[in-house]
Order: C-alpha cells, then sequence, then structure tokens
C-alpha cells in the first residue's frame, strides 16, 4: 500500500512558499501521491452540506498541481476531484493533456458528478442529468485522447471531424463518490475509485463497488480497479494495517485543519513512518 497526500492547495497551505516546502518535504518522505480537490464557489453563507465555508481560500486543483509539478519529480499527481459536469469536456481534456505531458505522464484525473447545488446553478450547470453528462464528458475525453479519428455523439456533447495533440502519456480517470452510480461509473469507465470516510465506511463502500461489478461490464483496457482512499478517522498503526488488508491500493491522509504550515509539515513527517515498509 502507498500513501498519498490531499487537500493542500487550501488554506494556510495553498501559497509558493508553503507548497515547495511541503510538496518537496513529502517526496523526501516516500509518499508518492498529491491529490487535490475543487469547488469553483461555495454556498454563502456556508449550509449544512457544503465542506468550506465560502470564504476558506482553495486554488483551482489543475494550476495547482501544475504548481506542484514544476517543483516535484517523483510524485503522482491527482485531482481528488474536478466536478465534472462543471467543465467543458474538451476545453478540460486539452487542460488535463498538457499538464501529463509537463509532468511527465503523472496526472491522475479524478473526477465526480457534483453534489452542491448552488455551486452548480451559479457555474450554469442544473443538477438534473449531471449523471449523464458525466458519463458523456468521460466518453468524450477518452475519445479524444485515444483515438486516432475522435468523435462523440451524444446529448450534452458532439463534435466530429477534430483532433487534439499532444495527448496524454497513459491517460488514467479515477471516479469518486459513495452512491450506486459512482461505483457503476467507476467499475464502467475508471482505472480507479476515490473514496473517503472511516475504515467502518470503506466496508459499505467496497460492498457497492463489488455489486456495481456483478451489474455492469469493466472494459480489459482499464485493468483492475485500483482503490485509493482518503481516511477521515485517526491513523494509526493498526489502522493502516487493517486499510492494506481490505485492498487499498493507495491511503491518502488530509492534514485538517491546514490551519498552519509547520503543523501540516510535522503531520506528513509522523504518518510518513506509519506506512515504511
Amino acid at each position: 500500500m502507498k500513501l498519498g497526500v490531499s487537500g493542500l492547495n487550501a488554506k494556510a497551505t495553498l501559497g509558493p512558499a508553503a507548497t515547495v516546502r511541503l510538496a518537496r518535504l513529502a517526496e523526501e518522505l516516500g509518499y508518492t501521491s498529491w491529490w487535490a480537490g475543487e469547488h469553483v464557489v461555495l454556498p454563502s453563507p456556508r449550509t449544512p452540506d457544503s465542506p468550506m465555508a465560502a470564504t476558506d481560500p482553495i486554488l483551482d486543483p489543475l494550476v495547482h498541481l501544475t504548481y506542484v509539478a514544476a517543483v516535484t519529480t517523483r510524485l503522482s499527481l491527482g485531482t481528488g476531484i474536478v466536478i465534472l459536469p462543471q467543465r467543458n469536456p474538451l476545453v478540460l481534456a486539452k487542460q488535463v493533456a498538457s499538464l501529463d505531458v509537463l509532468s511527465g505522464g503523472r496526472l491522475t484525473l479524478g473526477v465526480g458528478a457534483g453534489y452542491l447545488e448552488a455551486e452548480m446553478t451559479a457555474v450554469g450547470v442544473p443538477m438534473a442529468g449531471r449523471g449523464t453528462r458525466t458519463d458523456e464528458y468521460l466518453d468524450a475525453m477518452t475519445s479524444l485522447w485515444t483515438d486516432p479519428e475522435p468523435s462523440f455523439q451524444g446529448q450534452y456533447v458532439s463534435f466530429s471531424n477534430v483532433d487534439a495533440h499532444p495527448r496524454p502519456a497513459r491517460p488514467r480517470i479515477v471516479i469518486g463518490g459513495h452512491s450506486t452510480a459512482a461505483f457503476r461509473r467507476a467499475v464502467s469507465r475508471g482505472h480507479g475509485w476515490f473514496g473517503n470516510g472511516t475504515a467502518d465506511d470503506l466496508l459499505k463502500h467496497l460492498a457497492g463497488l463489488k455489486q456495481a461489478a456483478a451489474e455492469v461490464d469493466r472494459p480489459a483496457r482499464l485493468g483492475r480497479l485500483e482503490i485509493n482512499y482518503m481516511q477521515l478517522d485517526p491513523v494509526e498503526l493498526n489502522s493502516v494495517s487493517r486499510y492494506e488488508d481490505l485492498g487499498v491500493d493507495n491511503l491518502i491522509v488530509y492534514p485538517l485543519p491546514l490551519e498552519d504550515v509547520d503543523d501540516v509539515a510535522s503531520f506528513l513527517d509522523r504518518h510518513a513512518e506509519l506506512v515504511k515498509p
């Protein structure tokens, strides 16, 4: 099992000096992946379903990961996650390919269908149909990245007689979410799944993924479904062993509350010891 970190494109850790310090520290300590989430806007005043206050700063994940790519050499970079229905799929495909090329093939695109209605409405995307839109966008981007003559015809995106280069070295898609639809999407369209919660929550999520695997086909090109899990309970040696026993490939830590850079650096140092071989 490998160790990753998420959330450091927000709050006290988002500045240039802090990003350089923490990204290089994570790489030196043996972390293998660095993940960044997104919210374009947040409800103001804050609503119960919002993960952050509207005044909490958070950087765009692709811009942030480009900066991290420039100051590291080995860390895998992931969006955990991009809210896909809010993005133009062809523009996003170009951005992803560009970052993948500049990072030497280190990028994984993690996506989700979104859940904050205030955010999606502000961006101009209705909540209704967001699942279908997500599936279409994924298929359209995959065509643009992999087909000799890309084309796609759908309800929300259509194109033909166009192409885009450079292409990603190895486009990898991770699907985030805990709904039945997200589990099905991960099985049918994702190289991996991205979830969060406690070890007990993971048992339920894995059951959902198993059920989805019995109901939808998985293309052979995707290989085995990779499990990326962001823990939200205290990580100790016994809990790390439990995650490993459950089949987690990448255990991702989240150094909340992200209010002090020195505290985050200490957090990274302490947790690195838990997953060393």
